[in-house]
């Protein structure tokens, strides 16, 4: 094992997640980012375990600063980086900080020459932009992104991987800037790439974002912007959310269907959804965005059985903990 590690030595899967403090870190601290590190920072993300990412991303951002001109591996670590600090700032809603992390990203895969990198730093970028209102922005650099990684005639696993997430990301931008037939091009592309993965199993690296279910988990809000609730919802039903791979999955698959109730009235089956989203990922629970719908709830329908100890659970300053 790598001591230089930030994170890899320091993480235990399982039913909680360990770190080293910081402190011990100190006398170890490489120049660079380790494919440890980051890959240790991916899982804590991918947990919604955001506190503990938070605490730890500084460290790991001000690695990829001084490593991001090393080389190539170096620039798509550090890419990596800025891409999960940018989800984190999504997360938070600090709309500003997401951009500026995935400009940086941006810059860092362009630097490695790596598709699948660029790929990602695009679909980071693509959520800042549509929260500012530059969906066709966020679109033309999805296209692009799309563009580099079907070039070849036979893409490799993780570039067919990435395209249908490219492809995924960039129907979810175009629902939201109500363009029906662009959505649903892109989303029958991403579902044909994941078909196509499944013949082509992962060759190593990184397991595959890319499913039949995360395409349906992306069709209940790509339905939903364009309009369609009752389509939106229908997705859900058939989506088992076990078949998603991450606990910051099931409680995205979870938010999207409360949102999509809301939509059609139902309140009760909002907040149902929104206690699964705590169960998937207490993390996820008090995010300002979900801490809305669950106003939402409350507003309309104070008396539902739980709720108000929900939202004291999940408000802001909870001492409740997602490890």
């Amino acid at each position: 094992m790598d001591r230089r590690s930030v994170l890899g030595a320091g993480v235990v899967l399982g039913a909680a997640v360990a770190v080293r403090p910081a402190a011990a870190w100190a006398a170890e601290c490489p120049v660079t980012v380790s494919e440890a590190d980051l890959t240790a920072a991916r899982t804590l993300f991918a947990a919604g375990a955001y506190d503990r990412l938070g605490r730890l991303l500084p460290l790991l951002l001000d690695r990829a600063e001084h490593g991001v001109r090393s080389g190539p591996a170096s620039a798509a670590r550090a890419a990596g980086v800025w891409v999960l600090a940018s989800q984190l700032a999504v997360k938070q809603s600090r709309t500003a900080s997401a951009g500026a992390y995935a400009a940086l990203a941006g810059a860092a895969a362009r630097r490695s020459g790596n598709a699948v990198v660029l790929a990602s730093s695009a679909r980071a970028a693509a959520t800042p932009l549509r929260r500012t209102g530059r969906a066709h922005e966020a679109l033309t650099l999805l296209k692009e992104a799309h563009a580099h990684l079907t070039a070849v005639s036979r893409p490799s696993a993780a570039e067919l991987d990435a395209a249908g997430m490219v492809a995924l990301t960039a129907s979810y931008t175009a629902a939201q800037a109500h363009r029906g037939a662009a959505a649903r091009d892109f989303a029958d592309e991403a579902e044909d790439a994941a078909l196509r993965l499944a013949r082509h199993p992962h060759g190593g690296g990184r397991p595959s974002q890319l499913s039949a279910g995360q395409c349906a988990l992306y069709r209940i809000g790509i339905h939903r912007h364009l309009g369609d609730v009752d389509t939106a919802l229908a997705h859900a039903a058939r989506l088992d959310p076990q078949v998603l791979p991450t606990a910051e999955r099931r409680a995205r698959a979870a938010t999207d269907t409360a949102r999509a109730l809301l939509d059609a009235g139902d309140l009760a089956g909002a907040f149902a959804q929104l206690r699964l989203v705590e169960l998937a990922a207490p993390g996820e629970a008090r995010r300002p965005s979900v801490r809305a719908l669950t106003a939402e709830v409350v507003e309309a329908r104070p008396g539902l059985p739980g709720l108000d100890a929900y939202a004291r659970r999940t408000a802001p300053g909870s001492k409740s903990s997602s490890w």
